[in-house]
């Protein structure tokens, strides 16, 4: 490994749960029913199962990267590729994770404002997000892992509420299962790649666990979470609303609050919004704190300069999107990206690892042998 990470600034391994967790559930378990039935149907949630199983796949390939490396990321990229075109790939990713980060903040002040105030300005969420942001990345990563544990924990009380509508239910709407073909199954898994990316921020992490070698286990349990709690939102909404619903209905697990009638409080959603901020705040400052992380191990720079640069680069972007056709377009293109640089890459980057690490040792033994 390059530079040891001091005792100091590494956190519990078991934490690694709340970080793959919290990093997975934000803004797109609030849309991800829409994209999935229109490929799978009511079979949608064996698509969702099956993304998960992809996910343990790819977790146990970063693991295996980063076992070989010792290292995070950037250490794989100059392993393999040179120092050159290694750190040009982890410049990529970098950009990657602020991109990630902004599509994450402004779907929030959509849904702010379609929901509860209209004529509230983008541009003033935009700046008060990015001030309170480099409060909380520039107090270090683990102040960052503080907020995911809490935006793991807070939002649970949500969960008896999402509940609520199986009093509505017709599951016979999902008989008989399995009609659609593997190919489509296949294709609405892919349509869950926004909800379950951010799971490969492990990969820049990673030197900050304590026992690294000892925390896959835990890195399972918080993408099994996230399946699990997918799968189950989408058999609620499957049997809760028609196809034809689904179809139509941008944001379905938001309107299953409007479900919720409590005497003192006429719009139950306006409490479901406020608390998915718990949520959604985890998956920016991870976010931004790998970006400026990667900035500060390729360029040698200060991590605060960097973070500075990259809320400067979401603010902007925030303000490039100011309609409906904007964020969906640059949503659309994040998955697509996500899906080939987690699902493709690295699988891709450990058969190439391989490759490097038995060319090195064969050379090694050569000249040894001399």
């Amino acid at each position: 490994m390059d530079n040891p990470i001091k005792e100091k600034y590494l956190v519990s391994g078991f934490l690694t749960l709340f970080l793959i967790n919290g990093m997975q559930v934000g803004m797109g378990v609030l849309s991800y029913q829409r994209t999935v039935v229109k490929s799978a149907g009511y079979d949608a949630w064996i698509s969702v199962l099956m993304a998960g199983m992809v996910v343990h796949l790819v977790i146990a390939c970063m693991y295996i990267l980063l076992k070989r490396s010792n290292g995070d990321l950037i250490s794989i990229h100059q392993q393999i590729f040179g120092k050159w075109l290694g750190n040009t790939l982890s410049f990529v990713a970098c950009l990657y994770f602020v991109v990630l980060g902004t599509t994450v903040l402004r779907g929030y002040i959509e849904i702010v404002q379609v929901w509860m105030f209209p004529d509230l300005p983008t541009w003033g969420m935009a700046i008060v997000a990015a001030a309170f942001f480099y409060y909380v990345v520039s107090g270090g990563f683990r102040t960052v892992v503080g907020l995911t544990f809490l935006g793991v924990v807070i939002p649970i009380v949500l969960v008896p509420i999402l509940l609520l509508p199986l009093e509505f239910a017709n599951f016979i709407n999902m008989l008989p299962i399995w009609k659609h073909s593997i190919v489509e199954l296949a294709l609405g898994a892919k349509e869950t790649t926004l909800s379950f990316l951010g799971f490969e921020l492990l990969m820049l992490y990673y030197p900050f666990l304590k026992n690294k070698e000892l925390t896959q286990k835990w890195a399972h349990f918080g993408a099994a979470m996230t399946t699990i709690s997918y799968t189950g939102l989408m058999v609620v909404s499957l049997a809760f609303y028609s196809e034809e619903q689904l179809n139509r209905t941008i944001w379905a697990t938001l309107t299953l609050f409007k479900v919720v009638q409590l005497p003192f409080l006429e719009r139950f959603e306006y409490i479901g919004i406020s608390i998915w901020m718990f949520l959604i705040v985890p998956n920016i400052a991870l976010a931004l704190w790998a970006a400026s992380r990667c900035a500060k191990r390729i360029f040698q720079m200060n991590q605060r300069i960097a973070l500075v640069i990259s809320l400067a680069i979401m603010v902007i972007l925030v303000l490039l999107m100011p309609t409906r056709q904007e964020v969906s377009l640059v949503d659309t293109w994040v998955g697509e990206v996500g899906f080939y640089l987690v699902f493709v890459y690295i699988p891709i980057l450990v058969v190439l690892q391989a490759i490097v690490l038995k060319f090195r040792r064969g050379s090694h033994e050569q000249t040894t042998s001399m």
